[in-house]
């Protein structure tokens, strides 16, 4: 009997992962719950996608259960992503107020996107993403530019986007951004009036209005959208 079977540290599945997959499976794991989500559409990302998505899917859903968190395949972008669940993740990481301003920035140009059938990357600039954070939170003065280049930063690190500075870059609004499907699931949203809920929430009232007595100007950012620490 091996000792990987009789350590209470290993999973009991451990024993029927091939020698050589173990070290791959490590950094699957590590990648999961260090950054939420692997990406599987380059490099060495994409053989541990395969791995995970024909091999050892069902071993990963039962590691990451307990966790409250579901993996999910998504097949089409080539990611893998555990997604906390709500009510039972006990790995959750806040995320500050500005970046939850930029998350549901973010989520709203993903969603007229689909809307509009546009199935190529998502794409827009750092300027672009400012002027979009002037329109959606009106009553809100936006992050300055360096605050949203840092903010995108953590995203990032999530593997919610992707950024890229081109080479004739003259500014750090030049910068691009990718949204990644990921971050869709990291705040689903069933309708665009959940959406707007959220946005209100995160807004102070306007000019003349009293906040709700749960609710004020004052009020800490939203604790949600949250992902993996």
């Amino acid at each position: 009997m091996t000792e990987e079977r009789t350590d209470p540290l290993w999973p009991s599945f451990w024993a029927d992962v091939p020698v050589e997959e173990r070290a791959p499976m490590r950094d699957i794991l590590a990648e999961l719950l260090g950054r939420g989500v692997l990406l599987g559409d380059t490099g060495s990302g994409r053989e541990l996608f395969l791995l995970a998505r024909d091999h050892h899917r069902f071993r990963l859903e039962d590691y990451l259960a307990p966790l409250g968190l579901e993996l999910i395949v998504d097949d089409e972008a080539l990611l893998l992503q555990a997604r906390p669940r709500a009510e039972s993740c006990q790995l959750l990481g806040n995320f500050t107020k500005d970046e939850t301003l930029i998350l549901l920035t973010l989520w709203r140009v993903w969603d007229e996107a689909q809307t509009s059938g546009n199935n190529a990357a998502i794409l827009l600039r750092l300027d672009d993403l400012w002027e979009k954070l002037r329109v959606y939170f009106d009553r809100i003065e936006p992050p300055e530019k360096s605050q949203i280049e840092s903010a995108l930063t953590r995203l990032k690190r999530h593997r919610l986007i992707r950024t890229q500075r081109p080479d004739q870059a003259e500014s750090a609004g030049d910068l691009v951004i990718e949204i990644l499907p990921s971050l869709a699931r990291a705040i689903p949203f069933d309708s665009i009036e959940q959406w707007q809920e959220r946005v209100d929430l995160a807004s102070p009232p306007p000019a003349g209005e009293s906040a709700s007595p749960t609710e004020s100007a004052e009020s800490p950012a939203p604790s949600e959208p949250a992902q993996p620490l």
